[in-house]
């Protein structure tokens, strides 16, 4: 999730903004408001729209994430994941649409106001200081200090809470004193998640968690997550391009293409085959419409 703005959209073959058919058509996708009692809701998006001039990023974006629950989003690059993501944390606005947080519409016009309604990001750099301890990196912005004319760092009591916190959710560091530079892949990810639920996220969007790690790395972060989510009710909307990850880590997917949710279906009721057959066939669809535009 690396591109900004206008790069994570669809272009128009004559420059003029035009709508495309479901690529899933025929295929599970919720319409609309769920079913579900509202309260087991913790964040539900109506109609997001965004485009930058006559570019379409996002065509009526329907979403909805209960507590507790993992929801991977699927798409190629430009179908427009990273503009929602952006929508949701705060950095970007809609053109249109609402956004409702625990049943109430809010309008997140700040990062800092996403934050305020629970909802954090943890970017594929991670965000964490590699020079820096871990425990420094869990406050990191939010130093515990003394009062007075001169503040001083409680650097005691932030090692104590930090170590409680990293015991409390199971995360196996080596030291809380440890430079985050020396720590695996995995466990840099590991301290990421735990400072954004340190400070009570109730939804987390996650770019690519388990990018470039190992098995062991990968299965320290899958843990983390079961965990966050089942025992501590944090709901996520993660991103990732490798569907093996997706199957482990979530428990719904929702398929994004050209600005449209086309695709919403529990893990356990499809398969990593069905999903990639799917995108296949999309990508046929988009290369057989490039060719019968050159003809003309």
């Amino acid at each position: 999730m690396n591109e900004t703005g206008p790069t994570d959209t669809i272009e128009a073959s004559n420059g003029e903004p035009h709508d495309v058919p479901a690529s899933g058509a025929g295929l599970s996708v919720d319409e609309g408001k769920p079913d579900e009692d509202e309260n087991d809701i913790i964040l539900r998006t109506e109609g997001i729209t965004k485009s930058f001039g006559p570019l379409i990023v996002l065509r009526g974006i329907d979403i909805h994430l209960r507590r507790g629950e993992v929801l991977g989003l699927v798409g190629d690059n430009g179908s427009g994941k990273s503009t929602l993501v952006k929508i949701l944390c705060g950095f970007q606005r809609p053109d249109a649409g609402r956004i409702f947080v625990e049943g109430k519409q809010m309008s997140l016009r700040t990062v800092k106001e996403a934050r305020a309604q629970g909802i954090e990001t943890v970017y594929q750099d991670l965000a964490l200081v590699p020079a820096l301890t871990v425990y420094q990196n869990l406050f990191l912005n939010r130093e515990l200090t003394r009062f007075g004319r001169i503040k001083w760092l409680r650097n005691n009591e932030m090692r104590r809470l930090a170590r409680q916190y990293l015991s409390d959710i199971k995360v196996d560091i080596p030291s809380i004193d440890a430079l985050v530079e020396t720590l695996s892949g995995g466990q840099r990810q590991a301290v990421a998640l735990a400072r954004a639920t340190r400070q009570e996220a109730k939804v987390l969007l996650l770019d690519e968690p388990l990018a470039a790690m190992g098995a062991k790395e990968s299965a320290l972060v899958i843990e983390l997550v079961k965990d966050l989510s089942h025992n501590r009710n944090v709901s996520m909307i993660v991103i990732d391009h490798n569907y093996t990850h997706l199957f482990e880590l979530c428990d719904r997917l929702n398929v994004l293409q050209e600005g449209r949710i086309t695709y919403d279906q529990n893990v356990e009721e499809t398969s990593i085959e069905q999903l990639t057959e799917l995108m296949v066939a999309d990508y046929r669809r988009r290369v057989m419409a490039g060719r019968v535009e050159l003809e003309r």
